[in-house]
């Protein structure tokens, strides 16, 4: 599976957990894995740990968006954006592996996908202050 896929079912799982009490997303991250079946266990465990490591954060993560948002705090964002904001800044600064710029394109490509059309322009500029 491409690293794409990966974090796009990353994604998946963090925007989830918008709609579930953190207790329950072990269950909900289960229930999720049942159905991807094309992913291999190592994927699915890096999959797992970056969604918990991304939970972990969110308080850090989320006070980063607040600052350079203006005018869009995290709880008047629309709940796609914030999962994929929340994602690429883990991955700007928690994760080496991911160069930043990488990290924002993918944000923007995620934000194409799943957004409104006003998505791709407010991750980027999110990001961008960001970087």
């Amino acid at each position: 599976m491409k690293r794409s896929e990966i974090r796009e079912h990353i994604f998946k799982l963090v925007f989830c957990g918008e709609f579930h009490p953190s207790e329950e997303i072990p269950e909900q991250v289960q229930i999720y894995f049942e159905d991807l079946t094309e992913a291999t266990e190592e994927e699915h465990s890096y999959i797992a740990e970056k969604v918990d490591r991304i939970k972990e954060k969110v308080p850090e993560i989320d006070s980063r968006i607040n600052e350079v948002a203006q005018g869009w705090k995290t709880p008047r964002m629309g709940k796609a954006e914030l999962a994929i904001l929340r994602l690429a800044v883990y991955e700007m600064l928690y994760d080496e592996e991911v160069p930043v710029k990488v990290a924002i394109n993918e944000a923007v490509e995620l934000a194409k996908k799943y957004g409104g059309d006003d998505s791709p322009s407010f991750v980027n500029g999110i990001l961008a202050k960001l970087a």
